[in-house]
């Protein structure tokens, strides 16, 4: 599984039949390490995505929804500067290795021709997207800027000069006359994935070893003009087993279920799609998921302190006992005394040793086990009131830490909001005026198979809006039984059993209880929803309702993210 020489090779073929010729019309930076350039070519708009993601870099046409974010970068704002409405030219790879070439032309500001070369480097950590005047070579700007200190071959900063990553001395598999292949295959001593990595330019761990079955399998030299032939006539290919892979041809090396695509970025996309968004939600919630894991531990450690309060209120009992009997036999007891053994009443009449302070007469020691007794009565009713609201603001952002888990990157802003409100987060003042009224993003829509529309709310604030709102009062509600997850709404009255429970498997998916094999799904109609005054975003209650139960599965709710055709 890795974006390779190889895979670069089919990749750059693949989008340069649908791009090159076409112009700009939109440029983009919704992530942190990732654009998104818009180009119109033959009629239609194509999302390019290029990424310089540290695990996830890759070139792809996307379609896969995301949020820009309020103000621009300013990478985004340079190469709007200089790419906006730019003629794409050419889009080649590098020899064989893990770079691509977007050659522009545009104008200037004075209506001079400029050439413009968008550089993308997909290499881990050390990926980049540059943006260089191809008549002066000189770096106009990058997504990454590393410091001299950081990289000592080449500076990679605007103005500097733009320099080629360091070369390596292999052979371009595709350009090979030599079949330096046979060779290797007679070397001894180390294995031959190995000696393909060595020698070939571009071969990735998992391509090395496909290729060494394929030649080692039986004519080699039909192997080889068979496997490089195969990536310019791609059968883009998911394999599934213990991990999930990706490439650019069936490899029969990896074992598993093989799935084919039609096109390389279709395929990435359903690769990536929860993979790279779980990523991206992670790093743009960080600043939600921190103060909602504190606040998480320390109602945790409160209700661990109740409890144990709780607990020490069974003994009020043997303070009122042992108040009651040094009452009864007060005149055997001797002042100073720092303990006595009495009949216990309640037990028989069998010997009861009551600790005593030396400091009090008789009378204030049982004054003061009944003290204690009464301290534990009044505690017991205050104990159990905090228990419970503790407990209910722990299931709360439990509930929403379980949502930012679920969430895509769009609705971490309700989830900001709803925290805000609810006084757990600080709200960040931006200037003198006032804030306007956050506006809650509307709730994802799927597709049922019989086209019947589903919505799913991604976070309370939409779950509210969906259920007390949007929703029709005969439409049916659902949800997962007993666990923190998504309002399900199916627009229609009476739908099909069918419908009904491709709608709880959304319910299922979407809530704490995605990974479990058989999850209780209520359902209801939603004018019996209700919800409680002072209740928290998300709550309602309700009455009457029927449960099903299903089992999440990622690729039902795939298939339902797809409109039907009818």
């Amino acid at each position: 599984m890795s974006f390779d020489g190889l895979f670069t090779h089919a990749m750059a073929a693949e989008l340069s039949e649908l791009l090159v010729g076409g112009r700009v019309n939109k440029i983009q930076q919704p992530y942190q390490n990732e654009i998104i350039l818009t180009i119109r070519a033959a009629r239609k708009n194509w999302p390019l995505l290029l990424s310089a993601h540290p695990e996830y870099a890759r070139a792809q046409i996307t379609r896969i929804p995301f949020t820009n974010p309020d103000v621009p970068s300013t990478f985004t704002m340079t190469l709007r500067k200089y790419l906006q409405s730019a003629s794409l030219l050419g889009l080649a790879q590098v020899d064989n290795d893990r770079v691509l070439h977007l050659d522009f032309k545009t104008r200037d500001e004075l209506g001079d021709d400029l050439s413009l070369r968008l550089v993308v480097e997909f290499m881990g950590r050390h990926s980049n997207i540059t943006l260089v005047n191809r008549r002066t070579n000189k770096i106009v700007d990058l997504i990454h800027h590393v410091s001299p200190d950081q990289n000592r071959y080449r500076l990679l900063l605007p103005g500097a000069d733009y320099v080629q990553p360091p070369k390596q001395d292999k052979v371009d598999p595709f350009t090979d006359a030599s079949f330096g292949y046979r060779e290797l295959m007679k070397t001894t001593g180390v294995a031959l994935p190995q000696l393909l990595q060595r020698h070939y330019q571009g071969l990735a761990a998992d391509s090395a070893k496909e290729l060494a079955t394929r030649l080692t399998a039986g004519d080699a030299d039909a192997a080889w003009a068979d496997f490089i032939a195969a990536f310019d006539q791609p059968t883009p290919t998911i394999t599934t087993d213990d991990k999930v892979n990706f490439s650019a041809i069936p490899y029969h090396s990896l074992p598993g279920t093989a799935q084919s695509y039609p096109t390389l970025s279709q395929m990435l996309d359903a690769f990536y799609e929860q993979k790279a968004e779980h990523d991206r939600v992670r790093q743009l919630g960080s600043n939600l998921i921190h103060p909602l894991r504190n606040l998480i531990d320390k109602d945790q450690k409160k209700q661990k302190k109740l409890a144990a309060t709780l607990k020490a209120t069974e003994k009020a009992d043997d303070y009122r006992i042992r108040g009651e009997i040094l009452t009864t036999y007060l005149s055997q007891v001797d002042r100073g005394a720092t303990s006595v053994s009495l009949p216990n009443f309640y037990d028989e009449m069998r010997p009861l040793k009551i600790t005593l302070s030396n400091q009090l007469s008789p009378s204030k020691n049982a004054q003061k086990y009944f003290a204690k007794y009464q301290k534990l009565r009044n505690a017991v009713a205050y104990v159990h009131e905090q228990m419970t609201e503790n407990q209910a603001e722990l299931d709360y952002l439990t509930g929403i830490m379980t949502q930012i888990e679920l969430a895509a990157p769009k609705d971490l802003d309700d989830i900001r909001v709803e925290l805000q409100q609810g006084g757990y987060l600080k709200v960040q003042h931006k200037g003198k005026k006032p804030a306007k009224k956050p506006k809650v993003a509307k709730p994802e829509q799927f597709w049922a198979s019989d086209g019947t529309s589903l919505l799913v709310g991604k976070n309370n604030l939409q779950n509210d809006q969906l259920t007390l709102k949007l929703a029709k009062k005969t439409d049916i509600w659902l949800h997962a039984k007993d666990v923190p997850g998504s309002h399900v709404i199916i627009e229609a009255a009476k739908p099909s059993d069918k419908t009904l429970m491709e709608a709880a498997q959304l319910a299922a998916y979407f809530s704490k209880s995605r990974h479990s094999a058989n999850v209780a799904v209520d359902w209801i109609e939603v004018k019996k929803i209700r919800k409680p005054n002072g209740a928290k975003p998300g709550f309602v209650i309700y009455e009457g309702q029927r449960t099903v139960a299903v089992t999440p599965e990622e690729a039902t709710v795939a298939r339902l993210r797809q409109k039907p055709t009818l």
